[in-house]
């Protein structure tokens, strides 16, 4: 299916459920993929003294940031490939970040989605807590190629918007070539508390305990009592 940030943004849910399925993906990938270094989707509930951090890393060179703070959430993405990344365009694609309002300056010159100073994107999107959809630029889309399916590389959202676990089991089947226990991901995806048999369930070598960081640098519930846990 071809998509661009457009169709994204039609098809993102509302901020809180965002937030909810980005901790929840996280989740199953610190179960599924112990190694931080090695997992596909992250969540940093502590990024900033204010703001919790989403993200997307495919180790290839494709990424998306989503930051949620008190003005709302601001996402960027690189689809490294694409004729709109600043490497191959030289420079951001006209009309990216020309309508971003100011309170998400911070975040359009963040250091950590830069490169030589200037935002590394070649998609954008944000919401203000009062806005009724999701807002982009006004692009200019170039030709999708024979071979692409995104201009932008927006795709990398789609998951996002599907409230079901199903795209991320599809994704998982291909990725990690294996097949997850559908119901213990199910159980993830709805932010049910963390227990053994979940956990095990997922990655037969892990115990709630081994996780316990994870789920608190997620703010992930777990089913696991406070003074059991190791610090």
């Amino acid at each position: 299916m071809r998509m661009n940030v457009y169709d994204v943004a039609a098809l993102l849910p509302e901020i809180p459920v965002l937030r909810d399925r980005c901790r929840a993906l996280a989740m199953i990938e610190a179960i599924v993929s112990p190694e931080w270094e090695f997992r596909y989707y992250s969540f940093d509930a502590g990024w900033s003294p204010d703001e919790e951090m989403a993200s997307m890393r495919n180790g290839s060179g494709d990424e998306y940031s989503i930051v949620f703070g008190p003005p709302g959430v601001f996402i960027c993405g690189l689809d490294h490939e694409s004729p709109m990344s600043p490497a191959i365009n030289g420079g951001l694609w006209p009309g990216l970040i020309d309508t971003v309002p100011a309170v998400f300056e911070a975040q359009v010159r963040e250091p950590a989605f830069s490169n030589d100073g200037q935002l590394d994107a070649t998609f954008v999107l944000w919401r203000q807590t009062s806005d009724d959809g999701w807002r982009t630029g006004v692009i200019e889309f170039p030709p999708y190629g024979e071979h692409r399916t995104s201009p932008d590389g927006a795709q990398m959202l789609a998951i996002l918007g599907d409230p079901s676990p199903d795209t991320y089991l599809a994704f998982a089947t291909d990725y990690y070539e294996t097949t997850l226990d559908a119901a213990a991901v199910a159980h993830v995806w709805a932010l049910r508390p963390l227990d053994d048999a979940v956990v095990a369930a997922l990655n037969p070598d892990l115990t709630l305990t081994d996780v316990q960081q994870d789920c608190d640098e997620i703010g992930y519930p777990s089913a696991q009592p406070p003074d059991v846990r190791q610090d």
